[in-house]
C-alpha cells in the first residue's frame, strides 16, 4: 500500500474536485442570482425618474381631457 506522494496528491485533487469545487460554483451562482434580482442605485434613480414622468404625463392627459370636455362635450362618444 505504499503509494507515496503522487498518490496523496491525486487523492487530494479528487477530494477537492468532488466536494469544495462544486460547492463553490453553486454558491457563486446563487450570489450572482441574488444580486441580479436587486436594483442598483442607477436603476432606482431611473425608476424614480420614469415614475415622475408618468405622473406628469397623467396630469397633462387629464388637462387635455378637461379642455376637450369643455370644447367638445361629446368627444368621448366619437372614439
Amino acid at each position: 500500500m505504499g503509494g507515496g506522494v503522487g498518490e496523496l496528491v491525486a487523492i487530494a485533487i479528487i477530494v477537492f474536485v468532488a466536494i469544495p469545487a462544486p460547492l463553490f460554483i453553486v454558491l457563486h451562482f446563487i450570489t450572482k442570482w441574488k444580486q441580479s434580482r436587486e436594483l442598483s442605485g442607477g436603476d432606482e434613480k431611473m425608476m424614480e425618474d420614469l415614475w415622475l414622468l408618468s405622473e406628469k404625463l397623467d396630469d397633462r392627459l387629464e388637462a387635455l381631457e378637461t379642455i376637450l370636455d369643455n370644447e367638445l362635450p361629446g368627444w368621448r362618444k366619437n372614439r
